[in-house]
């Protein structure tokens, strides 16, 4: 049975951790992202289906082609992150599942419901994107997640003929605390839950 990881990894993880607004000027090395993305492959999706897709936005050219479809509010930190992940689905993640689920024609599954198929690709790669962040702060980046953003001009721009749709944005770096605002408060349990 697993044990409750210790004080300091939930800190990092969760209680101290923040959304970054303004960044260092510190690459973030392929070799990092790298080992960012060997964490979170490791956590579950339905049928291990896996349906997200990364692009990792690390030069000025990239940069470049995003800008038109940032929002304002999002422009400037976007411009000055080291990296910025677009957290993506694949429509037919399907065609995956012989390699990723081999125990059983799962692909099946999907490919008689274009709607199942959707919504799947969709909630299990939103799910992938927060493991991203998580997988993010465990080695030793900083995030902020973002959707003010057009999808069909980042689409467009870079997921043109791959079936791929985006969904958020991630910025990754090192992250300079003084663009942080106070800790928001939270729901209490009792807002939030209930137990049946």
């Amino acid at each position: 049975m697993a044990e409750t990881i210790d004080g300091a990894a939930l800190d990092q993880l969760f209680r101290t951790a923040r959304t970054m607004n303004k960044w260092q000027d510190r690459p973030v090395p392929e070799s990092k992202l790298r080992e960012l993305y060997d964490l979170l492959k490791m956590a579950p999706t339905s049928a291990n289906a896996s349906p997200a897709r990364f692009v990792f936005i690390t030069s000025q050219e990239g940069k470049e082609k995003l800008k038109p479809a940032l929002s304002s509010g999002n422009l400037e930190k976007t411009m000055s992150a080291p990296v910025t992940v677009i957290v993506a689905y694949d429509t037919a993640f399907y065609d995956k599942l012989p390699q990723l689920f081999p125990h059983a024609d799962a692909k099946s599954w999907f490919t008689s419901s274009p709607a199942f198929a959707e919504q799947t690709a969709f909630r299990n790669g939103s799910l992938q994107g927060a493991y991203l962040i998580l997988a993010a702060r465990a080695v030793g980046l900083d995030t902020g997640a973002m959707s003010g953003f057009d999808n069909a001009k980042v689409d467009a721009a870079f997921l043109e003929g791959t079936g791929w749709k985006s969904n958020f944005l991630v910025n990754l770096g090192y992250g300079d605390p003084s663009g942080t605002f106070d800790r928001l408060p939270r729901l209490s349990f009792e807002e939030a839950a209930k137990v049946v």
